[in-house]
């Protein structure tokens, strides 16, 4: 069954925010202007700080040829009137520049700035042009910016809350584990991964053999939860109450049972017990104090 957010988000800016009683596309009785481009900036809270130079190229290429075959949408610079800031079309905008074009045809709105806001995301989301970090700060500014709740943001944004929230996680990631992240070194599903540990002084130094040994999200995973076994179990052998248990249990288990036993408990109180044998007729005899039969 597909929910109403993901409907609307995969149909488009207009589609999303026509929920929000906002129009953000073309319309036929809209009044198309030619902008100097000198006059055009981008939108203030555009997320995305990387640009692939190769695509804006090749656009660029196509506009010298065809021309800007659709308008840009903008609205007055609320600092300066006589000048415009981009909702929908900053790409256009950039290869425009570059094919060196004087003007570009743009419609002008009236939008206030948690419009601005979420189109700048929305726009790139839809587009899979952002990073994590950038997706991630995109999300930290709309709560910051716009006093928003993670529910709220995910709202907005036609996205399912635990995304927001997974995404928000990673700016608590080191500095070191976020340049390997932007990087492509570090996938998220590692990064997220890394987040689990502990001991959070080992995130990087994880991150980086992860990165050496080309680990998967899974062997991340596993060294992951190795690593807090063994956290776990130190920090337990420092626990004098913990030593003193395991002492007492260990001695008793050894009196009941004439052999060596080994008692190992975790932080939750879980733990086993090993008794060990020497032949099978040691087994025997220690079945026979369980008040087991064992039958071969």
């Amino acid at each position: 069954m597909t929910s109403k957010k993901k409907s609307a988000l995969g149909g488009g800016l207009g589609a999303l925010f026509a929920e929000q009683g906002v129009d953000t596309t073309a319309a036929s009785n809209d009044t198309i202007r030619h902008l100097s481009l000198t006059k055009v900036t981008a939108n203030p809270f555009q997320p995305r700080h990387v640009f692939d130079e190769a695509a804006l190229a090749e656009l660029a290429k196509s506009i010298e040829e065809n021309g800007v075959l659709q308008p840009i949408i903008v609205r007055h610079d609320p600092k300066d009137n006589a000048k415009y800031q981009i909702l929908a079309g900053e790409r256009r905008w950039r290869a425009a520049q570059l094919a060196s074009l004087n003007d570009i045809p743009a419609i002008v709105r009236k939008y206030d700035d948690d419009v601005m806001m979420q189109a700048a995301i929305l726009e790139n989301l839809q587009r899979e042009n952002l990073s994590p970090l950038e997706e991630a700060q995109a999300y930290r500014s709309m709560i910051d910016t716009l006093h928003l709740t993670q529910e709220q943001v995910a709202k907005r944004l036609g996205k399912a809350r635990s995304v927001v929230a997974n995404f928000l996680r990673l700016l608590n990631l080191p500095d070191e584990v976020k340049e390997l992240l932007d990087a492509g070194e570090l996938s998220m599903g590692q990064a997220r991964t890394l987040l689990g540990l502990h001991n959070k002084r080992r995130i990087l130094p994880v991150a980086k053999r992860a990165v050496a040994e080309g680990m998967t999200v899974r062997q991340v995973e596993q060294l992951v939860n190795q690593l807090n076994e063994q956290a776990d179990d130190n920090r337990l052998k420092k626990q004098p109450e913990n030593a003193s248990f395991i002492k007492a249990t260990t001695s008793a288990l050894e009196d009941k049972f004439g052999t060596k036993v080994n008692v190992t408990r975790n932080r939750k109180g879980a733990g086993k017990i090993e008794i060990n044998y020497l032949s099978n007729d040691d087994l025997d005899r220690i079945f026979q104090i369980l008040d087991l039969s064992f039958d071969d």
